[in-house]
């Protein structure tokens, strides 16, 4: 691992341009990273790395890094790109298990993060670093979030979920798991015990629904809550997938890996929304897969699919007595997800848009005076990196009203 880790750091040719770095939603400083491991100071290259992205162990796993860094390697232009997650991922890695945070001294101001997704734990990272006492709480009995709950074991090991809880508690971070805001707690409990500002990062958690005859039938599943644990869900030996976004690969490799024999995939075009690489590992796990066609009807035996034609401006129309059934023993629904509104329906002056998603202004204010927001929440599904970046300047925007807040007490 070392050796070949080491033969592509080599490979780097360190450009004055670095496009890779332009091709990260992170601007993650790829050349100068590479420079300083090859140097042999791996732990200052990893600093670098976790200063500028907290998750970077965790987003050389699941990054799509072909169409970010290596999609933007210059040697990509004449044959293969630089394995830059490979490098990413050795070198957070190795700093991250040698992490240790000094003492620090607190400021005497009280941040609540709700949701320990990707955006929770970074921003509780970030201001805890700065002296906040910050205190996380968490819906589910561990923290992660997306990144637990949503993402396979083969693609990130849930060891490295661990390894940030122990940093997080390192860092004086307190942790409230089984503790949804707003049916018990709420955001009003929260300002009246002293917070001085609030961070929401649920997440979308709520599946959405094809509206169609069938839904309700008890071999239909949706692919968040099959995600979040497989082993109870009882599929048959064939699956049907409906969608075909990341969701839909994580759920149809997984299927084949929980005991079912068959799986297919079913997209209305055939350019798949998932990153090319999650759908060719996909294939190569034996998933199968039906383009141009949509679901009309869900039965027991399986889904009515219609076919589809194309008008030749890109619009798809079912083509009348194409309708087929194709049999599995159940379906699972992968089309994607929305916000739950429990936090909204108990908390005065947060707006939401049309889709269920909390409204913002400036960097992560929401419509509420000392309320903050970022990630899937306030964006719709995103990558987990641009839910990083975001964070991070919804951080600084909430250490700024603090600050600001502290100097107008005093």
């Amino acid at each position: 691992m070392a050796f070949n880790v080491i033969s592509e750091a080599q490979r780097c040719l360190n450009c004055k341009k670095p496009m890779c770095k332009a091709g990260c939603p992170i601007s993650t400083p790829v050349p100068d990273m590479i420079h300083t491991f090859l140097e042999g100071d791996i732990l200052k290259a990893g600093e670098m790395l976790f200063e500028n992205n907290p998750l970077s162990m965790i987003c050389s796993l699941i990054c799509n890094h072909e169409n970010q860094c290596e999609g933007h390697c210059v040697l990509n232009r004449k044959g293969a790109p630089v394995h830059i997650s490979a490098i990413e991922n050795y070198v957070s890695s190795h700093y991250f298990d040698r992490l240790h945070f000094k003492r620090i001294k607190k400021n005497g101001m009280r941040a609540g993060i709700i949701g320990s997704g990707p955006a929770g734990i970074t921003i509780a990272i970030i201001l805890a670093k700065r002296g906040y006492d910050i205190t996380i709480f968490e819906s589910k009995e561990k923290i992660g979030g997306v990144l637990r709950y949503g993402i396979p074991e083969f693609r990130l090991p849930k060891s490295n979920l661990e390894k940030y809880k122990e940093k997080l508690l390192e860092l004086g971070i307190k942790i409230r798991p089984n503790t949804a805001i707003g049916p018990t707690v709420t955001i009003d409990d929260m300002f009246r015990d002293g917070y001085n500002a609030i961070f929401i990062g649920t997440g979308v958690w709520k599946p959405n629904t094809l509206h169609i005859k069938g839904e309700t039938l008890g071999n239909v599943h949706f692919a968040i809550n099959y995600l979040t644990n497989p082993d109870v869900y009882s599929l048959g030996r064939s699956l049907n997938v409906i969608g075909a976004g990341n969701s839909a690969m994580d759920v149809a490799r997984t299927a084949l890996r929980h005991g079912c024999e068959k799986v297919t995939v079913f997209s209305r075009n055939d350019h798949l929304a998932a990153s090319s690489h999650e759908a060719e590992y996909a294939r190569f796990d034996g998933v199968e897969f039906v383009v141009h066609v949509e679901p009309v009807e869900i039965t027991d035996e399986g889904v009515i699919f219609a076919e589809l034609w194309c008008d030749g401006e890109g619009h798809l129309f079912p083509i009348q007595g194409s309708e087929r059934l194709y049999g599995a023993d159940s379906t699972i629904i992968a089309i994607s997800q929305g916000p739950q509104n429990r936090i909204v329906s108990t908390t005065s002056g947060l707006d939401v848009n049309s889709r269920g998603l909390l409204v913002t202004k400036g960097v992560g204010e929401t419509t509420r005076p000392g309320v903050f927001a970022g990630g899937d929440v306030t964006a719709g599904a995103k990558t987990v990196v641009e839910a990083v970046n975001y964070s991070k300047q919804v951080a600084d925007a909430m250490d700024k009203y603090m600050q600001t807040q502290l100097k107008k007490e005093s």
